[in-house]
């Protein structure tokens, strides 16, 4: 189950349009194709590979204003010997898909409570 890359990191805006400027314009990522969530966002690439998702929510969503990483992932190898590892060591996974079809994403926390996920292509 080798890593071989950090894929994206997800940060959770109220001020999407602001963000996608700054990723565009300050940065020089691109915007690029995102799939159909149902929840608005912008996938801005670095090249061919879409290093970072935003995520819009409400601005009540976190009263305090304190936005914070929602979550990291890593590309991966393996799918089988990677659950086998995690159910070795007790730790708790939830499986999800892409609505692509194309991806299954492994989803933990770290002993911090850092959510993380492990992506494997079908």
């Amino acid at each position: 189950m080798p890593l071989y890359r950090l894929d994206h990191v997800n940060v959770c805006t109220h001020r999407l349009p602001e963000m996608r400027a700054f990723y565009r314009d300050v940065l020089g990522l691109a915007e690029g194709p995102r799939p159909a969530f149902s929840f608005g966002g912008a996938w801005l690439y670095l090249g061919d590979h879409p290093c970072v998702h935003l995520v819009e929510v409400a601005a009540a969503r976190n009263p305090s204003g304190e936005l914070r990483l929602e979550h990291f992932a890593f590309a991966a190898t393996g799918l089988r010997e990677f659950l086998d590892r995690l159910e070795s060591a007790r730790v708790e996974y939830r499986i999800s898909h892409l609505p692509s079809g194309t991806t299954t994403q492994v989803n933990l926390r770290d002993p911090d409570g850092n959510r993380i996920h492990v992506d494997f292509e079908a």
